[in-house]
């Protein structure tokens, strides 16, 4: 179809052939995406084929890239996502895909920054706003009035309560749990399963239940 959007996904990993099928999924319901495949800077992956689509290249391939060309950026960890879209970003033709699976449930108020990723099962209610470039895994749960910074990624089943505050590229583990009105800082680590009833500081790793901080960096 005419009106379909070339785009790309960065990153040929696990998570970026789940996003694939995000992708197919999005388009059964209504076609707007033609994936033209991975890039990845993993040469050893270059002319591969995943889940029927080719790893093209490297992301410099992006230098190239016809005008309004989309891209999404499938890589788990924050700290990497940032310092790959910081390198897209010199790139004029290119415009970054917002993709929220069909089977997510949002309301009409929540703000989603672009180039972020909502994963099937997730469930975001009303009065929040995520930033860019953010993940939110499948079988999530997003309470009334957070507010997620950019780059944040929440791995699945983690259950974010409400008028809670997590900083930009903070990273919470498989299965963590937020209770109300925390506030996590920026560039921060929250352990798989861990249960947060405290606010957690800037640049630290906290685990357990409840949840403390076990190492600055």
């Amino acid at each position: 179809m005419n009106n379909m959007k070339n785009l790309y996904i960065i990153g040929a990993g696990g998570f970026g052939r789940e996003v694939a099928w995000l992708v197919k999924r999005m388009n059964e319901q209504l076609p707007t995406w033609n994936l033209l495949g991975f890039l990845d800077d993993d040469k050893s992956k270059h002319g591969v084929m995943e889940d029927g689509y080719p790893v093209a290249g490297g992301i410099d391939l992006l230098s190239e890239a016809e005008e309004n060309t989309y891209v999404v950026c499938a890589v788990g960890s924050a700290k990497v996502r940032k310092m790959l879209i910081k390198r897209i970003n010199q790139y004029p033709n290119i415009r970054y895909a917002t993709l929220i699976d069909p089977d997510a449930i949002l309301s009409e108020r929540v703000t989603i920054g672009e180039g972020s990723i909502i994963c099937a099962g997730t469930i975001i209610t009303v009065d929040i706003t995520i930033g860019k470039h953010a993940i939110l895994n499948l079988d999530c749960t997003v309470g009334h009035d957070a507010e997620l910074g950019d780059f944040v990624t929440m791995y699945p089943s983690v259950n974010v309560s409400g008028m809670v505050q997590v900083g930009t590229c903070t990273e919470l583990g498989t299965g963590a749990h937020l209770i109300q009105q925390i506030k996590v800082g920026k560039n921060s680590v929250i352990g798989a399963g861990s249960v947060v009833i405290r606010d957690i500081p800037d640049s630290c790793t906290a685990v357990g239940n409840p949840a403390k901080v076990i190492k600055f960096h």
